[in-house]
C-alpha cells in the first residue's frame, strides 16, 4: 500500500485529514479514489491503516487499524554535519535518514561556503527536513528524524544532551603533516568491541575543505575523538553516510533480520 505521513494533531476520534502537500501527492500524483487504503505514518513509530473517505485540498480518511512497527535501530546516532554547497546536503540527509539516524544537526564551520541570512537558513531547513520526510516514507521508516537550523560550530561541540560516544572525522592521518598536534585513530581502533542497546553516538563530519586544525582541536578539548577514514579522502557528501553505514553494520541492525 502507498505511505504518507501524517502530523500527530491531525488523528483524532479515528479519522485522519492529510496536510496539502500529501493531499496533492495522493490525490493529482497517484491519482488514488475514496474507498482506496494507505498507510499513514505519524512519525512517532506508529502506523495507521487509513481507508480514504475524501480526497481534495485536504485529503481524510478512517483509521482502520494501528501497530507499532519495529524499524528503528538499536543504535541512536545523531549526524552533526557541516553545511556543504549546493545541494549536497539533500543528499546528504536522505542517505542518513535511509541509514537509521535519529537527529541532524547542521553546523557552520570556519569553511563552510555558504553564507545566508538566519531567515534563509531556516528555508534550508524546512526543506531538508521535507527531504528527511520522504526518504522515510520511501524506505518504511515510522520515525522522521529533525533536521534543525544549521548553528555555529561553537554550540554543536557542546549539544545539550549527552552521547556516549563522540566521533570527529578528519582526514588529517597519524604522521601526516597536515594532522599538526592533533593525535588521530583510525576508526576501527576507537570503536569498542560492542556497544548495548540504546548508545548514543554523536559523528561530526566538516564542509568541502575539511575542518580547521583550530577546529578539530576544539572538537578534542570538548572530548570529541578525533578519527581517520583511511589513506583516502571522502567527499563530505560520503563520509557521514559512510560511517553511519558501518556503526549500523557492526553495532546496529544494518544486514541483520531484525
Amino acid at each position: 500500500m502507498r505511505r504518507f505521513t501524517i502530523a500527530p494533531e491531525r488523528l483524532g476520534d479515528g479519522r485522519v485529514v492529510f496536510d496539502r502537500d500529501e493531499s496533492h501527492h495522493l490525490a493529482r500524483v497517484l491519482r488514488l479514489r475514496p474507498g482506496d487504503t494507505v498507510i499513514a505514518a505519524d512519525g512517532a513509530g506508529r502506523e495507521y491503516t487509513v481507508r480514504l473517505e475524501t480526497v481534495g485540498e485536504e485529503a481524510t480518511g478512517s483509521v482502520l487499524g494501528v501497530r507499532s512497527r519495529e524499524t528503528e535501530s538499536p543504535l541512536r546516532i545523531t549526524l552533526v554535519q557541516s553545511v556543504p554547497k549546493g545541494d549536497k546536503m539533500e543528499a546528504i540527509v536522505r542517505a542518513a535518514t535511509e541509514l537509521g539516524v535519529v537527529r541532524v544537526v547542521p553546523a557552520l564551520t570556519a569553511r563552510t561556503i555558504v553564507t545566508l541570512e538566519p531567515s534563509r537558513w531556516r528555508d534550508r531547513a524546512r526543506r531538508w527536513r521535507r527531504v528527511a520526510k520522504e526518504a522515510a516514507k520511501q524506505c518504511g521508516r515510522a520515525v522522521v528524524p529533525p533536521v534543525e537550523v544549521p548553528r555555529p560550530y561553537a554550540d554543536v561541540l557542546a549539544l545539550g544532551d549527552p552521547a556516549d560516544l563522540q566521533l570527529c572525522l578528519w582526514e588529517g592521518a597519524i604522521g601526516d603533516e597536515r594532522s599538526g598536534s592533533v593525535p588521530v585513530a583510525t576508526l576501527a581502533a576507537s570503536l569498542p568491541a560492542a556497544l548495548p542497546s540504546g548508545t548514543h553516538i554523536r559523528l561530526l563530519v566538516g564542509p568541502e575543505g575539511g575542518l580547521s586544525t583550530e577546529e578539530v582541536e576544539r572538537a578534542r578539548a570538548h572530548r570529541w575523538t578525533i578519527v581517520g577514514m583511511g589513506p583516502r579522502i571522502l567527499r563530505t557528501e560520503t563520509a557521514g553516510p559512510a560511517v553511519i553505514a558501518v556503526l549500523q553494520s557492526r553495532f546496529g541492525d544494518l544486514g541483520t533480520d531484525r
